[in-house]
């Protein structure tokens, strides 16, 4: 019990801060706090030290919100969407419009089932999700958005753009 608390004293101004620029509303984010919590707490088990604990929940947070936004229909800006899903360090990031339309431009060269993936991904769609509607296994799904991710990152980055 005593890591738990520890866990969340830690954390929860962060997590707070995250979600409170995401969705611009205290109450919200408050709500959506909790939420992030209590998901992580049930489920530690399923924590893979892959990311740090810090980007593991913002993760949970910004998938809680999606589905709050899915759920509630209110319209978000595909742009920003896209911001949160190429940016996998949470540090405060300044994304222009010209990375944006980068992003686009070499989003529209992949093939069609790619580009699906990500823009399903972007929206905030599970992976489980994902792979059904495209008719792949889930591990398939995340690899190819894995790999989409990071080819463009790559792509940035030799451009100066990241």
């Amino acid at each position: 019990m005593e890591k738990i608390e520890n866990l969340y004293m830690t954390y929860k101004q962060d997590v707070y801060r995250y979600l409170l620029s995401l969705t611009h509303n205290p109450n919200l984010s408050e709500d959506l706090l909790s939420e992030t919590f209590v998901s992580a707490i049930s489920s530690i088990g399923n924590f893979k030290g892959q990311s740090s604990l810090k980007t593991w929940l913002f993760s949970i947070a910004r998938n809680l919100w999606l589905q709050r936004v899915r759920k509630e229909k209110h319209t978000v800006e595909y742009n920003d969407l896209l911001e949160l899903y190429i940016s996998d360090s949470i540090a405060e990031r300044l994304i222009t419009k010209e990375i944006v339309y980068r992003i686009k431009s070499l989003l529209s060269e992949k093939d069609e089932r790619t580009q699906k993936i990500v823009n399903m991904r972007v929206e905030g769609y599970s992976f489980s999700e994902i792979g059904y509607e495209v008719n792949i296994s889930e591990g398939s799904a995340r690899v190819i958005d894995f790999r989409t991710k990071k080819w463009i990152k790559t792509i940035l980055e030799k451009e100066g753009l990241s």
